[in-house]
């Protein structure tokens, strides 16, 4: 009885480290990280996709022998994208680094399981040699003392064989299992070996930038005059803007606004003609009535030249508040390039202990990129501002988005227009430099363009 206590513990405990086998690999092979090394990867693609848009942008730019501020920006532009790239690798390493020991600890709780259920396999093997011929399996049969231990004793002859067979499959899954995990181990291992070789050369592409970086700083320093009498030029032509701006913004808020009270007019005016319908008639009333009219409306367009806001129909208020949902969602104005100046004030990127400020945004692009509509609206002004070249403002309810230094112009004032729509395309200054400045209105205040415009 002794015996077959063992062999009943021996089968026992071979059923339970099956399925414990079995939990530990399904535990440590859980699927965790894998979206964000994938969103690393995504990344890394898209930073080095904006690599290649700057570098053809900074291209065009030292086409000119002299250093210009262009220039700078560009570079500036590629070394923030190219510390990017060094940080998301990085981040890719201690990824990596991260999968390699979890990958190692696999390897090495696989081989312990794999030597127990090793272990556990020759015990059985040797216990099964005690009744390998069937003689001594029908003499443990029918010794049994009633009919319901022989029916235990012929079930336990039936498990016995069936743990053999499945600890034998057991060993074989757990081979498989550490022969994947060593080959996974191995390309872990040569993907961070590539990793590290790639940060390598990242590094040194950086310290190549700042080099040119200092260098350009230095030509730039050297031409002192040239940029102060260029940012006195940018200067007026930002006055210039800004005071168109301003005007149209006073005159559509203005041309509103009478439009409105002479509707409320006119719906006051019929509203007392169908009460006078009714009334007996008063002939000399009628001429009173007619002085009373004009009175109104010379009183409703005074007051609608205080109105400090555009007076909008439904439909305006419709594309407005559609306008104002997209905050944050709006497509740039152009597909390729990056924001060189920002909006506000903030330091000038050469001049020492000078300000600048900025209405909107300045984006650098290519030579004759497109420039788009970023939502839907009517065309309010195309016009011409020295300095800022040709300029397109768009209407979207009481909000307004203008677009300056444009090369040729595709549209016309009054002209409904809808988002992603081509306005024109942008132009390229003497110093190689293709910029656009994207301003965003609402009435009378400026707004910041950033907060606007989606992630690009």
């Amino acid at each position: 009885m002794r015996a077959k206590s063992k062999s009943w513990l021996l089968v026992v405990s071979c059923v339970l480290l099956l399925g414990v086998a079995d939990a530990s690999w399904a535990q440590r092979t859980g699927s965790t990280g894998r979206k964000t090394k994938a969103q690393l990867e995504r990344e890394r693609r898209l930073t080095l996709k904006r690599i290649n848009e700057t570098s053809r942008i900074l291209e065009q730019t030292q086409q000119q022998k002299q250093a210009s501020v262009g220039q700078l920006n560009a570079l500036k532009e590629k070394l923030t994208v190219q510390q990017g790239v060094i940080k998301n690798i990085s981040s890719e390493l201690r990824y990596i680094e991260t999968d390699v020991k979890q990958t190692e600890n696999q390897v090495q709780q696989t081989r312990q399981s794999l030597e127990q259920l090793k272990a556990e396999y020759a015990r059985l093997i040797y216990a099964g040699s005690k009744t390998a011929n069937g003689y001594n399996r029908v003499m443990f049969l029918f010794a049994s003392e009633s009919f319901n231990q022989f029916m235990l004793r012929l079930r336990y002859i039936r498990q016995y064989t069936e743990v053999r067979k499945a600890q034998a499959a057991q060993i074989s899954h757990t081979q498989q299992r550490l022969s994947t995990q060593l080959t996974g181990l191995k390309e872990k291992q040569e993907e961070k070996g590539s990793l590290l070789t790639t940060q390598i050369s990242e590094k040194k592409n950086l310290l190549t930038l700042k080099t040119q970086q200092d260098q350009v700083v230095t030509k730039l320093t050297q031409q002192e005059q040239n940029l102060r009498q260029e940012l006195a030029t940018r200067q007026q032509a930002v006055t210039r803007l800004d005071n168109l701006i301003a005007q149209r913004v006073r005159e559509e808020i203005a041309r509103a606004a009478r439009l409105a009270a002479r509707r409320a007019a006119a719906k006051a005016a019929a509203a007392r003609t169908s009460t006078a319908a009714t009334a007996p008639s008063r002939s000399p009333g009628a001429t009173a009535r007619t002085s009373s009219t004009e009175a109104t409306e010379a009183a409703a367009e005074a007051a609608a030249e205080r109105v400090d806001r555009v007076t909008m129909t439904p439909e305006g208020a419709e594309l407005a508040s559609s306008f104002h949902d997209n905050r944050g969602r709006l497509p740039w104005p152009v597909g390729r390039g990056f924001i060189s100046q920002h909006f506000g004030r903030h330091n000038h990127p050469v001049l020492k202990n000078v300000v600048v400020e900025n209405r909107g945004v300045d984006i650098q692009t290519n030579a004759g990129e497109p420039v788009r509509a970023v939502f839907s609206g009517k065309v309010l002004t195309v016009a011409s501002v020295p300095g800022m070249n040709t300029i397109v403002m768009v209407q979207h309810g009481d909000y307004f988005t203008v677009y300056a230094k444009l090369r040729s112009v595709s549209v016309s004032e009054g002209q409904t227009i809808s988002a992603r729509q081509t306005i024109g395309t942008v132009s390229t200054d003497a110093e190689g430099t293709s910029e656009v400045q994207f301003q965003v209105w609402h009435n009378s205040s400026n707004l910041n363009p950033e907060n606007w415009l989606g992630r690009k």
